[in-house]
């Protein structure tokens, strides 16, 4: 157990927690990538410094086309309900299509690359993109009867009539809240109950792992239920993933469901004007995917958001127009919204989108992807890396590609993770931005900034300009840099990027990322409303922060509060090994344990690994941090984006009831696992604690 500096008698108090992890080494950018950087003015960050907030962030909307400028930058009114660039008028569409005719009409915007390898990959300029967009859009407003402040429920898997249709709504001011095409028809609907829709926009399939995925079946399911709950769909719209050709085997219902691609006919060739909206109107509404409570709607606005994802694009991402840039991720999430259509595109991008999965048909796809297109950007998650890392740690190797800049982005990065990304996948050229943030934030919270500041393996480095953290304990004391402690990480300050509220539901989002710290309910000063993330982390003396995970994720044992990533993270240091997940389980003498998951990279013998698991977890953090329980399994519960659902293995560990896990990637590896745990006769449920039931949620 490590000692935090001014605590009573050298002991933590339970309100923070212990941070056993070692800094790691500086890695300096190399001298070919600053000389091209977008930003190389290292006094960025006192330009953004408090003493110049809010006027600062216009530096970010000016990277915009206006129709008019605002007359108030930050209206701090209905606090902490934040309105930006208020008077200003602009269209998201306009900004992300039609500006950038003159100069890049015959560029490629957009990249699709089909999971199938027969099919060649598919360039959409600016020129198509800006057809496309214009076509839908009038299609939007004629026959489905939308106008701006309508809600959209799109259910839509990664195929760039996603980004057009997303396009086509902002273009007019319909409010698009796109579902993550894995999830069922009843998560659909219980999106699009909640936002109000009257249309769902859908496609009848595409393709998952080598599989033609029906996916019109899941909009029938999606319509039905929702009117069970009270919100009646009037109009499906279902583009064909092959034009002309009907893939679904679910029947069209008279009325209501209309084939796009034959629709269009009667908008070939026309034009709508982008409507003026008020900077402060909704652009979109991103649900938090948890599959406990009910999802939260987060509602972003046009001016604040766009600035934003356009600023933190360009900066951290470095993207300039004759970049090819691929972020590995998916629309249905935040990431893809800001960082494959939004911000990119903003910029006047290459942006490539991947309707596969990276390890299909084997390791090396993703590397023939950016050989091909050479890709000179690329961004994912430490789920994908350690996935690749998993299924073909020397795949690299075998193909000319080559990256100036890598992103990570989602979850903390372990330090072994890290450097395979570096030296494997990045080939020692490529810098890295260890990016922190989420759906809420709209943009990056925590990076290096890219020509300006070192990596450092396993923390995700300062606050990007204008952002302003803190870190309280439980009790509201803030808990000062290089203390070798941890608590929970807020933001000071208001910015661009945030949601506005949660949809309909005020009360929810003030009570949820609001009320802990606040210090006068009542007030309009935004000093008095600091942001609560929900995550834990430290800060380490040169002011770089170390992201520990969900404050769910943290395990009291014995009234030490340990960050699982940080577990995770010993456990992953061990060759073997290629992915590790800890969950809490009951202890009748300490509370809760550590119950430590691993799976093997491939040809390695599981036969000595639970010792070296435990060996390394007593020795770099500590006996009290003793596995319960090594669990050697064949694979992780996983989503359908690749996260490790390790709700399901803390169900398993406690023998609580595990719930529906067929919307899961890997449904059948859950049996396999609770057989390998619990042995093969099916155990008596029992009734669990709800820290536990809901420990992991990773949606």
């Amino acid at each position: 157990m490590s000692k935090g500096k001014g605590t009573k008698g050298g002991k933590l108090s339970e309100a923070q927690i212990a941070v056993h992890w070692k800094e790691e080494e500086y890695i300096h950018p190399s001298p070919q990538f600053i000389a091209q950087a977008n930003m190389t003015d290292a006094d960025v960050h006192e330009r953004f410094g408090l003493d110049n907030f809010p006027g600062c962030f216009k530096e970010y909307a000016d990277l915009l086309t206006w129709d008019s400028y605002w007359h108030t930058m930050l209206d701090t009114s209905d606090a902490p309900c934040w309105k930006w660039f208020v008077g200003g008028r602009i269209n998201a569409s306009y900004n992300c299509v039609d500006r950038h005719l003159a100069k890049y009409k015959n560029k490629a915007a957009i990249h699709f690359v089909p999971e199938p390898e027969n099919e060649a990959p598919q360039a959409i300029t600016y020129q198509e993109l800006y057809v496309r967009v214009n076509e839908f859009a009038l299609m939007l407003r004629d026959l489905a009867g939308l106008k701006a402040g309508d809600r959209v429920t799109l259910h839509m898997p990664m195929v760039p009539e996603l980004p057009v249709t997303m396009l086509a709504c902002a273009r007019l001011g319909i409010i698009h809240s796109e579902v993550f095409g894995g999830f069922s028809g009843q998560a659909c609907a219980d999106r699009i109950h909640d936002s109000g829709s009257r249309v769902l926009i859908t496609m009848d399939g595409y393709y998952r792992s080598g599989k033609f995925i029906d996916h019109k079946a899941n909009a029938d399911i999606a319509v039905e239920t929702a009117k069970k709950l009270g919100q009646k769909v009037d109009k499906v719209l279902i583009w064909q993933r092959y034009p002309g050709e009907t893939r679904s085997q679910a029947k069209m219902v008279k009325g209501r469901d209309h084939i796009v691609n034959d629709e269009l006919a009667a908008f070939a060739g026309k034009r709508v004007d982008p409507v003026p909206l008020a900077a402060e109107d909704p652009l979109f509404l991103m649900y938090t995917s948890g599959t406990t409570g009910k999802p939260k709607g987060c509602q972003h606005s046009i001016g604040g958001y766009l600035a934003y994802a356009a600023g933190t694009s360009k900066f951290f991402q470095d993207i300039h127009p004759e970049d090819v840039y691929w972020c590995m991720a998916d629309i249905g999430w935040i990431t893809g919204h800001s960082y494959i259509v939004y911000g990119p595109l903003a910029l006047a991008a290459s942006s490539v989108m991947f309707e596969g999965v990276p390890t299909y048909p084997d390791a090396g796809r993703a590397w023939r992807i950016a050989e091909r297109l050479d890709v000179n950007i690329f961004h994912t998650a430490p789920t994908t890396i350690r996935m690749l890392r998993k299924a073909g740690p020397d795949e690299p190797a075998k193909y000319d590609y080559h990256f100036k800049h890598m992103t990570t982005v989602g979850e903390p990065i372990e330090p072994e993770v890290w450097r395979w990304y570096y030296e494997v996948v990045g080939k020692g050229e490529a810098i890295i931005v260890d990016t922190w943030w989420q759906t809420e934030t709209g943009g990056f919270l925590c990076s290096t900034m890219p020509a300006t500041q070192p990596m450092k393996p396993g923390s995700t480095g300062p606050a990007v300009p204008g952002i302003h953290p803190v870190i309280y304990d439980e009790d509201g004391k803030e808990i000062p840099a290089g203390s070798g402690t941890a608590g929970n990480i807020c933001i000071r300050n208001p910015w661009p990027g945030a949601f506005q509220t949660i949809w309909g539901d005020r009360e929810r989002y003030v009570e949820t990322y609001y009320a802990k710290y606040c210090k006068d309910p009542k007030s309009k000063d935004w000093r008095d409303w600091p942001y609560l993330t929900g995550d834990g982390a430290m800060q380490s003396e040169d002011g770089y922060y170390r992201i520990l995970g969900r404050i769910d994720d943290i395990i009291n044992v014995a009234g030490h509060r340990l960050g699982t990533k940080e577990l995770e993270s010993a456990a992953l240091t061990i060759e073997a090994v290629a992915e590790a997940a800890v969950v809490p389980v009951v202890d009748e003498l300490k509370g809760r344990v550590p119950d430590v998951y691993v799976s093997l990279k491939p040809d390695f013998d599981g036969a000595k690994v639970g010792d070296q698991v435990v060996k390394v977890i007593e020795t770099t953090i500590g006996k009290i941090a003793r596995p319960k329980h090594v669990h050697i399994v064949p694979d992780m519960p996983k989503t359908r984006s690749g996260k490790i659902m390790r709700r399901v293995l803390a169900a398993i560990s406690n023998t609580l009831d595990i719930g529906d896990v067929m919307t899961l990637a890997n449904p059948d590896v859950v049996e396999e696992v609770r057989v390998l745990v619990q042995g093969k006769e099916k155990v008596a449920v029992k009734k669990g604690p709800a820290d536990i039931a809901r420990f992991g949620d990773d949606g």
